[in-house]
């Protein structure tokens, strides 16, 4: 009985906190009829914010406000991260399909800044921000599983979604778990997150998701067997994806238990 109540105390209320003004300030936004990607990571904001304030006395480390010397090798360290994964999928279809890519239209730059960017921080943010920490603090490993769970579930509304694209997305929730892991802070999370979405619409040309850039830098041309390609669903929706996201997963576990190691 008091471990169930120092669970409660400790995370459920918190979480439910958290979830009410994430929940009321979307709500408020969306009438207003700003736009989703912005809505979203400012609702995340809001709600973090907030509840830190009220149930932390403002008093946590989220591991988003860090010096530059910290925040910016670990964000660039995340960006080449997600365009390595991405690249190897992309290299791997194209080995095992008729896709090509051709030159496209141009970098969409506008959707970079409006689209892409709020949109990996709101995630990443509301997946491994406040409540996957006050989460982990309780269970690690749960905590990891729990939210990439949500991730995936989240998606369920995402256009021409597959069974292999809802476990790719879940994987990559695993993936961005440990990707927080690493150092403990947000920045690494949130390159992997924007260079992987990046990486696969507006330069490579696929779909994000689901989502189509305006413009890409390159086009995607050619097709193949959806398993192989991930068809309308994007390449996040390829068995090549699956492979890709487990070797990156096995190499942050590699990672995190060295860096755990005494020297």
């Amino acid at each position: 009985m008091k471990q169930r109540a120092a669970f409660v105390d400790a995370v459920v209320a918190p979480v439910f906190l958290f979830v009410s003004f994430y929940g009321a300030t979307l709500f408020v936004l969306t009438a207003l009829a700003v736009p989703v990607y912005w809505s979203g990571l400012i609702a995340a904001a809001v709600a973090t914010a907030a509840t830190v304030l009220i149930w932390e006395k403002g008093k946590w480390q989220l591991g988003l406000f860090v010096t530059p010397r910290r925040a910016v090798p670990e964000f660039m360290i995340g960006l080449i991260w997600g365009a390595l994964l991405v690249g190897a999928c992309a290299l791997l279809v194209v080995l095992t399909s008729d896709v090509r890519h051709d030159r496209g239209t141009g970098f969409p730059w506008i959707e970079l800044l409006i689209i892409f960017i709020p949109a990996a921080v709101h995630e990443e943010l509301l997946f491994r921000g406040y409540v996957f920490q006050k989460m982990r603090r309780w269970n690690r490993t749960a905590a990891i599983l729990s939210i990439a769970f949500l991730f995936a579930a989240l998606h369920f509304n995402n256009s021409a979604l597959t069974w292999i694209g809802i476990a790719n997305i879940f994987l990559g929730g695993i993936l961005l778990g440990l990707a927080y892991e690493l150092y403990g802070r947000l920045w690494f999370p949130i390159g992997v997150h924007l260079a992987w979405n990046v990486m696969s619409g507006p330069i490579l040309g696929h779909e994000v998701s689901g989502y189509d850039s305006a413009r890409t830098l390159l086009v995607e041309r050619g097709a193949g067997q959806v398993i192989v390609t991930g068809g309308d669903f994007g390449i996040e929706g390829s068995v090549w994806m699956t492979l890709t996201e487990a070797a990156g997963i096995l190499l942050l576990l590699h990672r995190i238990r060295k860096r755990s190691q005494p020297t």
